[in-house]
């Protein structure tokens, strides 16, 4: 009888919710064509990678699982106003509303108090993931001043790969005159590949501009 009654009330909300999205005109959007990143992994990268590396199934082929886009902020502890900024900037930049991180202990050398605002971050799969890809390797990373390319030296032992943006205003949905401070943001790409090589060749065929080796490294830093 319980069981029954909860699934009641869920049925219930459910309508409910939904009358209230037709009541708002609401209008569920449904896209016809995948990313194009995407596309491009599914009609042409992953048969590279294949050949590349000779696997005997698709299912090994690396993929991408996720990106991380977190933003560290050290100066909230004496300006709480800026995490409200932060918050808007990232909204912005990744198409979805961020979370705000919090202190995990207490640090008294930064004056840092458990449970204190530090950042923001977002996490993002399937369609914004490639989107944001799409945008950060074609239209951000050419912005950067500068620019020759990003670190090789990124990957963390098991294919996934870090890389720092100093300035959030490389991005074109950040407009540089209505910005309080410049932040910095750090990247995380997660993918399936077993070892780096397998996760430097799939970033590397999605366009990933990678620094030659005579190159200055500066960290994983773009």
């Amino acid at each position: 009888m319980a069981k029954d009654a909860k699934a009641g009330k869920a049925s219930q909300k459910k309508s409910k919710a939904k009358g209230k999205k037709k009541e708002e005109g609401y209008v569920a959007y449904k896209r016809e064509t995948p990313p194009r990143l995407k596309a491009l992994y599914d009609g042409e990268i992953r048969q590279r990678l294949m050949e590349e590396f000779r696997f005997k199934s698709s299912m090994q082929v690396p993929r991408v699982l996720k990106v991380t886009v977190n933003m560290g902020l050290g100066r909230a502890n004496q300006n709480p106003k800026i995490i409200e900024s932060a918050v808007e900037e990232l909204r912005a930049i990744t198409g979805q509303a961020p979370v705000v991180t919090l202190a995990k202990r207490d640090i008294a050398t930064f004056k840092l108090r458990r449970g204190q605002k530090i950042g923001c971050m977002v996490t993002l799969r399937r369609e914004r993931m490639w989107e944001f890809l799409d945008r950060f390797i074609s239209v951000a990373l050419p912005r950067v001043r500068d620019f020759k390319g990003v670190s090789p030296k990124g990957f963390d032992g098991r294919g996934n790969y870090n890389v720092g943006v100093r300035e959030q205003i490389v991005f074109p949905e950040i407009e540089y005159d209505q910005i309080d401070s410049v932040k910095g943001l750090n990247i995380t790409i997660v993918t399936t590949a077993e070892n780096d090589a397998e996760g430097r060749a799939l970033l590397k065929h999605l366009g990933m501009p990678f620094r030659q080796g005579g190159a200055r490294e500066q960290g994983a830093q773009a």
